[in-house]
């Protein structure tokens, strides 16, 4: 009977974030527990950077993040741009973003090397808390290597931000020629 979320029934939330290091094939889940939000999703991004990324590629000038086209990263939204510009400025380091077209997220490796092992790691589990969650997921393995590192970030996220009025005119994001809608950089300055 009840085979989807019941917000009604719940003692809380999890909203999971997940990045996925082709090359390391190590698997980043960050665990939100307020609102699935743009300025959540570069949050996470940045968790992700100041915990692992800065050691694992410490020598490295700019990121490349490969994002689905929805969501709280979505291509379109302007708050997004907003909170990539700032964390490229705090973290002095190009954040470059590759957007997949609508529908196409079925290409992304994150849903086939990553996603797939988390939901088999939780299968047949009732979620009591969000460190369950944590545990769970961070069992995730593959026999080619892959390992999860899982955190839970607890910060409160409004719903309904915007950005300032003269955002447009005054932000850094740099647009590619190709595909610019789904393709830009926030530089470091």
């Amino acid at each position: 009977m009840y085979d989807h979320d019941f917000p009604t029934l719940a003692d809380g939330i999890v909203i999971p974030h997940g990045l996925y290091d082709l090359v390391q094939n190590i698997g980043y889940v960050v665990l939100g527990t307020s609102h699935d939000t743009s300025e959540c999703a570069c949050d996470c991004l940045i968790h992700w950077w100041e915990h692992h990324g800065t050691q694992a590629y410490p020598h490295a000038p700019s990121l490349l993040v490969i994002c689905d086209g929805g969501g709280s990263n979505n291509a379109r939204y302007s708050i997004f741009k907003d909170m990539l510009q700032r964390a490229a400025q705090v973290r002095g380091i190009e954040i470059r973003i590759a957007h997949y077209p609508p529908d196409t997220s079925k290409y992304n490796p994150i849903e086939h090397r990553l996603f797939p092992h988390l939901t088999r790691a939780c299968q047949g589990v009732i979620f009591t808390s969000v460190e369950l969650v944590r545990e769970l997921m961070s069992k995730a393995s593959t026999r080619t290597g892959l390992h999860v590192h899982v955190a839970i970030l607890d910060a409160i996220y409004q719903t309904g931000k915007k950005v300032a009025d003269d955002f447009k005119t005054t932000m850094r994001i740099v647009f590619d020629t190709y595909l610019p809608q789904w393709n830009y950089v926030a530089p470091p300055v």
